[in-house]
């Protein structure tokens, strides 16, 4: 029984250190940032990870040189972490995407994880890479379900890489500018994490039943 807790106390240690962005950047550096970047793009479990405000820790730590790294070095080894993570998606997709709308929840997948991003992306279709990249689950998912539908190739390519500068350089210079100008904001890092999953899980709640609306509206019109 004590080595039974004794694991399950290690596990709760290792998800608040995941979860902790800053104790993540502290504790692993830029190798373990880069390898969270690209398992929540690029793996369907890493869909609880931490994104934005991961980024925007890592830009603000190193504006106020808490984290030793060149910032265009931190911005090029997160976007090839990112770019490379929607490619390994999309290629789980096209080899397994349909048999996950089959599988069976379990801890690390949730079905209506999946059924949240296909609605997403039937209504934004290849632009639901960029403009997912700002928005949990969706940014794990839409690849994944790019490849399931057989998007070109070259065209998820060019959202694909668009997407994840567009995601890469917009929070970690945010992050690196209020770090150098304001280095004392990182007294307030729990809110302003707190505020980013606010805006992005109420953005994300949203399309989701902005979607759902207008399937049920379209199948009363139908019905009709």
């Amino acid at each position: 029984p004590s080595s039974f807790f004794g694991r399950i106390a290690r596990l709760k240690d290792f998800f608040e250190l995941i979860m902790n962005s800053e104790e993540i950047i502290k504790y692993g550096g830029l190798t373990l940032l880069v390898l969270i970047v690209f398992v929540e793009t690029g793996l369907f479990f890493g869909f609880f990870l931490p994104g934005d405000y991961l980024l925007f820790t890592a830009g603000l730590l190193c504006g106020t040189q808490a984290f030793d790294v060149d910032i265009f070095t931190l911005l090029g080894a997160v976007t090839f972490a990112a770019i490379a993570g929607d490619f390994v998606g999309y290629a789980s997709g096209r080899i397994a995407g349909k048999k996950l709308f089959v599988r069976d929840d379990s801890f690390f997948f949730k079905k209506r994880h999946l059924v949240k991003t296909n609605l997403f992306f039937k209504k934004y279709g290849p632009q639901s890479l960029v403009v997912g990249r700002f928005l949990p689950i969706i940014r794990t998912f839409a690849p994944i379900l790019a490849g399931a539908a057989n998007l070109d190739f070259r065209k998820f390519s060019f959202y694909n890489v668009f997407g994840a500068f567009l995601w890469v350089w917009t929070l970690i210079p945010l992050g690196y500018f209020m770090g150098v100008k304001y280095p004392s904001v990182i007294d307030y890092l729990e809110y302003i994490i707190l505020g980013f999953i606010l805006v992005t899980t109420s953005a994300l709640l949203r399309e989701y039943f902005k979607s759902r609306r207008q399937k049920t509206g379209t199948s009363k019109k139908s019905i009709a």
